[in-house]
């Protein structure tokens, strides 16, 4: 015959056994939301989504399509919470798939402080973002700007020949973004800089 059971000892393992699920729980979700970053991040280069492109070295041979000539057209545009004037060189250019080409955008910074500020690019359409590479991009980095300073930004990239044979026009955009934090921490820099501790 089986002897009684303790009801308090059943409870404190019952609770014990609860407290581990939920630990496991809270453990499998964390390493989920940890994992969704570089899931999203591959998806975007897959995709096209959210500005992401190729990125290639420069130095891999790409065989140039003569045959084929597309259109790529510039757009450059600064968020309102960063006060600078932004801008292509040119708005469009032809360019045979497989070239390396380049680009220049204009920026100025409009206000009184130093502001650091983010690109952004798009490709348009959707389509053709898997198949624009760039090899040399000012939106790789954050970008400084003193108040008034103005900078030549350079973006060279290659379309990639197996581009669809639908696509004669690509558009390459960038926005600019306030770095607040970057900002933030620019201003610190200066501040002791012009006031060191004596």
């Amino acid at each position: 015959m089986n002897p009684p059971t303790d009801p308090q000892a059943a409870v404190s393992a019952n609770n014990r056994r609860v407290v581990k699920r939920a630990l496991l729980a809270c453990a499998g979700a964390f390493f989920f939301c940890f994992s969704l970053i570089p899931i999203y991040t591959i998806y975007c280069e897959i995709t096209g989504v959210n500005g992401k492109t190729g990125q290639i070295s420069g130095e891999q041979p790409v065989l140039v399509d003569t045959s084929r000539t597309i259109t790529v057209q510039f757009d450059g545009t600064s968020h309102s919470s960063l006060p600078w004037q932004f801008k292509p060189e040119v708005r469009e250019m032809k360019v045979h798939p497989g070239e390396l080409s380049s680009a220049l955008f204009y920026a100025q910074n409009l206000d009184k402080q130093t502001l650091v500020g983010q690109a952004v690019p798009s490709v348009a359409p959707n389509v053709a973002s898997i198949y624009f590479n760039k090899t040399e991009c000012f939106c790789f980095t954050e970008q400084l700007l003193e108040p008034g300073e103005q900078r030549e930004m350079p973006v060279r990239f290659v379309i990639d020949p197996d581009i669809p044979a639908s696509v004669k026009t690509v558009t390459l955009s960038y926005t600019f973004f306030l770095n607040e934090l970057a900002t933030q921490r620019v201003a610190k820099e200066h501040s002791v800089t012009d006031n060191p501790a004596s």
